[in-house]
């Protein structure tokens, strides 16, 4: 299946110790360019995260992006020991200054140290960060399959206009040929010169063979043929996709070089115009 490099992922869950999501995005690259951003508390992971993401893309610019968020009763957690030195603090504060107001107890949890964040536990948190990569890279595969499936649909309707194209230019060459060919006679006939047979001969062959373009049409055929299989093929296959249009270029120019009316330079552009549509479409092919 075709996919493209383009697409969007997301997946929230909760959990005991609070809520963990996940986000991933994907733009079209030559290679895989993988990109995270994760917190303190995953960096641990950042490596099997990597590996897991290789698994599933061949190419993309990735962004990967992680969000922890606690659970409040569980976020924060009083460290008594520090409580307590701020009490002693207080209490000799008092016994010089007898008439200090009272403290706040909120003030109290302002003093630094007396309010610490608490952490999570990093097995549990890296076990579940690893099943919600893959769960995101499958809901990322699903949409970049959607994409890859309408363009494949669009390099196929193309495909199938240049095999009509291809296919009508075969059938004409012939009576093309033989126009041109007549042309020349013509042309002879109303200068009213004499021509020997051998040499009127000779110029019709050369014409016929500088007009022969059964080589390129049949390349055309095979480019075709080849660019349909690939497109039903498992993996990346964008840089195979991206080198056929070369092939597809090629043969077009020759057949203009080689045009000798204006209906076959006429097919040579609408091939171009084919093929450079089919080249953007094959920029967002994984």
């Amino acid at each position: 299946m075709t996919h493209s490099m383009t697409g969007f992922a997301r997946t929230q869950r909760e959990y005991a110790w609070g809520v963990l999501s996940c986000e991933i995005r994907s733009v079209n690259h030559r290679y895989l360019e993988p990109s995270f951003r994760l917190p303190d508390s995953l960096r641990a992971i950042e490596g099997t995260l990597r590996d897991q993401l290789k698994n599933q893309l061949g190419r993309g610019k990735v962004e990967i992006t992680f969000f922890t968020q606690q659970a409040q009763s569980d976020s924060h957690r009083i460290d008594e020991a520090a409580l307590q030195a701020l009490a002693q603090l207080l209490a000799t504060a008092e016994h010089i200054l007898p008439n200090v107001a009272p403290v706040n107890p909120l003030e109290a949890l302002r003093w630094p140290g007396v309010l610490q964040a608490q952490e999570l536990d990093g097995e549990q948190l890296a076990h579940a960060a690893q099943q919600m990569m893959g769960d995101t890279l499958t809901v990322l595969q699903a949409s970049r399959a959607r994409e890859g499936a309408s363009l494949a649909q669009h390099i196929q309707a193309r495909l199938q206009s240049m095999s009509t194209h291809v296919k009508a230019l075969r059938a004409q060459m012939p009576n093309l040929v033989a126009a041109q060919q007549a042309k020349l006679s013509q042309k002879i006939m109303n200068l009213q010169v004499e021509v020997e047979n051998d040499r009127l001969a000779q110029e019709l062959v050369i014409i016929a063979q500088k007009a022969d373009v059964t080589e390129e049409l049949d390349r055309l055929d095979t480019h075709i043929a080849e660019a349909q299989h690939t497109l039903k093929q498992a993996g990346s296959i964008g840089r195979r996709l991206d080198f056929l249009m070369q092939e597809f270029n090629r043969e077009a120019n020759t057949l203009s070089s080689k045009a000798i009316t204006g209906g076959v330079t006429q097919v040579a552009v609408e091939l171009k115009v084919l093929i450079e549509q089919m080249r953007e479409q094959i920029q967002n092919i994984e």
